[in-house]
């Protein structure tokens, strides 16, 4: 066999090696990043689990406070009632 085929044979092998040791170090880093959005993907669901009464909590104090604003809209125009001058 010539030196040419061996050198060339020689060179593929440490070529396909090179790639394949890159491609080992791609899986290893998408792995990695995985786990990390699955780690994160858990703690934004936990996040919206924790406030999802929140939501409720405050729907029901703007009903409340919608009722108190009425009702001291009332009681301003009561009070301004009371306190006209008499001409």
């Amino acid at each position: 066999m010539p030196a040419a085929a061996v050198i060339s044979i020689i060179l593929f092998t440490v070529l396909i090696l090179a790639i394949a040791a890159y491609l080992v170090k791609v899986i290893l880093v998408l792995r990695h990043v995985n786990d990390q959005l699955g780690k994160i993907t858990f703690g934004v669901r936990a996040i919206a689990h924790q406030t999802k009464p929140v939501n409720e909590l405050t729907e029901s104090m703007g009903a409340n406070l919608g009722a108190i604003s009425g009702a001291l809209g009332d009681l301003v125009a009561d009070v301004s009632k009371v306190e006209e001058p008499a001409a």
